[in-house]
């Protein structure tokens, strides 16, 4: 089974900290073996539905998924407080589990009696007409739902959920002159779309969960127990060997390939942090600089083909679209993204005047030699995508070139195929694990869509957001601008308070009606939507992967958060860029070559622009004219429309003339 260096549990005790997501418990005896095995057996059910599907439908599966892994997260998570020794669960989380059991699985039980008949097509049978038990169990799983989200995340999103439900229940008490008012739904009907209906628990986000992120989830866990995450931080510090600017391209490098085993922004920090923080150190960093460092770096890798985060995948399932299609449009913005970061360390290497740090790492073909193994089940993802082969399928696959590979590692440093076995079973153990808080966010997502879906509530808010930007502007360009800037704060502020996952889903429902009335496209929206949930988690106040950093670092809390900003500045930015415009489009690729490659060059520059503004240096040390003349041409070059570039071109052309004659000067001056 699962067992844990110390240096392990700190770190998770430190990802648990700041991470949107409570830590688990850690639990032993034979409460641990108990919850190994039922992991076990919920992955291999997750396994049996890739290639054998149950007859009776995905929902079938649903029930049964949820129903299984619900009593699981009052068992691996505490009610409250803090972790003790042993921290194993009580006789209430035992009965939670045991109530999770039932009305989780009371749909598909062959339960009856009386005026109902039992089983799986009795139950449905039943839609819109549910009886006095099936209410009543729909009502237990409902708050065993909320209370797994709150355990899981924090209080915010189960508030937020009953102020949905309150909504829906209250709502014909409103004055019908209020644009919000509708007719109301009475408890019963309330549980039905719930319980018994495709937009309630057993919707799109909960089936996202059960088929793609938990396979993902098991991926990374297979990933990470063969050892690809030391062999990726190897082949980044061999990458780069020796300059003043290798200590913060090795932690960019390396918190991108880590995020390939991880999936979370704030987890990837913290591995990162632990690993890179003592060499960018001893180069000169700054301990606020490094903490931004590690945060944006960490946050890229969620940002980033080609396993991007959780939220992609409900993206493709609400677009109707592929996995495979996703990761295409994400390209661009990815490498805007790092070349934001690329230039903020170049910047930052010569401000500081960084040293060159020598780290004993062996020649990068050496590396790849022994371990480049590791990118082939990365590689079989993105051609098998290709191929047009369903992501969970690919995905199967790719965790079995993991395993195997694993075992061949195994064998050449002595090990047993018996050790080797259990080390998939802790992987596939630690995957479903792993998944648990995202499985209850989702089921919980599935009370905000279904009380959106029923009351029709996204409609109106969507449509409130434009008439205020239409009551500020008239000029229908001005509108959308306007419109844009108003979603990306809501989406930001809204990622503050609950996990990525549950930011995308609200705010696609609420916020994306809006910008699709403005003739936005449904795949620019989705992006728009995404990259700024995402970017919630470096989001001042709270920053959360900003806040785990300074842990890391021991700097300072708020200056950590705004260097983290200065680092990710781009990715606030750009992703503007994609709604504003119709050439916007481009960096999503929907566009011809041609247009594309023109748009992302002058993106480029407009990144460029925003490097000088905030990392002070072109040439040389830039001061606040170069500075100022740089922050209309970032904005201008952005807005990709051809007078908008042009002038911007001239601002940024503007400010390269003044820092080489602000260079120039003071030698001409001392010359005899």
């Amino acid at each position: 089974m699962v067992t844990r260096s110390t240096e392990d549990m700190d770190l998770a005790a430190t990802v648990g900290e700041h991470d949107e997501e409570r830590p688990a418990r850690r639990l032993t005896g034979r409460w641990e073996r108990f919850v190994w095995v039922a992991s076990i057996a919920v992955a291999l059910l997750v396994l049996k539905q890739v290639f054998w599907p149950f007859a009776t439908g995905n929902q079938f599966y649903l029930v049964i998924f949820l129903g299984l892994t619900l009593p699981m997260v009052f068992l691996c998570y505490r009610m409250g407080g803090t972790a003790g020794e042993p921290d194993n669960p009580g006789p209430l989380d035992w009965a939670l589990a045991v109530v999770a059991l039932l009305v989780g699985l009371y749909p598909v039980l062959p339960i009856g009696g009386g005026d109902f008949a039992g089983g799986y097509d009795a139950f449905l049978d039943r839609q819109g007409i549910l009886s006095t038990p099936d209410i009543i169990a729909g009502a237990l799983l409902l708050v065993l739902v909320l209370e797994a989200t709150r355990r899981t995340t924090g209080l915010v999103l189960p508030v937020v959920c009953l102020v949905f439900l309150a909504y829906a229940y209250y709502g014909g008490y409103l004055p019908q002159d209020w644009d919000i008012a509708h007719a109301g739904v009475d408890f019963s009907q309330i549980i039905n779309a719930l319980y018994n209906d495709q937009s309630g628990f057993y919707g799109i986000p909960l089936d996202v969960a059960a088929t793609y992120i938990v396979l993902f989830t098991i991926y990374g866990a297979v990933l990470s127990a063969s050892g690809a995450g030391t062999f990726f931080v190897d082949l980044s510090f061999a990458a780069f060997r020796r300059s003043r600017t290798a200590p913060g391209r090795t932690a960019a490098m390396s918190g991108f390939l880590l995020g390939t085993v991880s999936g979370s922004g704030t987890a990837t920090t913290v591995s990162l942090g632990a690993i890179t923080w003592p060499v960018l150190r001893r180069a000169g960093y700054p301990r606020e600089n490094a903490g931004g460092l590690l945060a944006a770096s960490g946050i890229g890798a969620i940002l980033s083909p080609p396993t991007l985060g959780a939220a992609a995948f409900i993206i493709a399932e609400y677009l109707q679209v592929s996995y495979f299609t996703v990761l295409l449009w994400a390209i661009v913005p990815t490498v805007l993204y790092y070349l934001g970061i690329a230039f903020a360390v170049e910047a930052d290497a010569r401000r500081f005047g960084a040293k060159a740090v020598d780290i004993e790492t062996p020649p990068v073909w050496q590396v790849l030699k022994h371990g480049g193994y590791h990118f082939l089940s990365l590689v079989i993802i993105v051609v098998f995508l290709a191929l047009d082969i369903p992501p969970f399928t690919a995905v199967v696959y790719a965790t079995g070139v993991a395993a195997l590979f694993a075992l061949i590692s195994q064998l050449v440093r002595g090990g047993s195929v018996l050790g080797w076995l259990r080390l998939v079973a802790d992987a596939l153990a630690e995957g479903i694990r792993g998944a648990l808080p995202v499985v209850a966010v989702c089921a919980a997502a599935g009370v905000i869509t279904s009380t959106i879906t029923k009351t029709g509530l996204g409609q109106e808010l969507a449509a409130a957001l434009v008439d205020g930007a239409r009551n500020m502007a008239s000029n229908e360009t001005a509108v959308l601008v306007l419109t844009a800037v108003f979603a990306a704060v809501a989406v930001s502020v809204l990622g503050l308070a609950v996990p990525v996952t549950a930011s995308f889903i609200i705010a696609w429902v609420v916020l994306g009606p809006a910008l699709a009335h403005l003739h936005v496209a449904p795949p620019e929206v989705a992006m728009f939507i995404f990259y700024y949930a995402v970017l919630s988690e470096v989001t001042p106040p709270t920053a959360l992967a900003a806040v785990a950093a300074a842990a890391i670092t021991g700097g300072s809390v708020m200056k950590t958060m705004w260097q983290t900003w200065k680092y990710t500045l781009p990715a606030f930015l750009v992703p503007l860029a994609f709604v504003l415009t119709d050439n916007g489009s481009a960096l999503l690729l929907q566009q011809d070559a041609v247009t594309v490659l023109w748009v992302a060059v002058v993106s480029a520059l407009g990144v460029a622009a925003l490097a000088v503004v905030t990392g002070g240096w072109l040439f040389g040390p830039a001061r606040w004219p170069e500075r100022a003349l740089c922050v209309p041409a970032a904005l201008l070059l952005l807005y990709l429309q051809p007078l908008s570039i042009a002038i911007g071109v001239g601002f940024f052309v503007a400010a390269v003339v003044v820092h080489l004659a602000g260079r120039r000067t003071p030698r001409e001056q001392g010359a005899p």
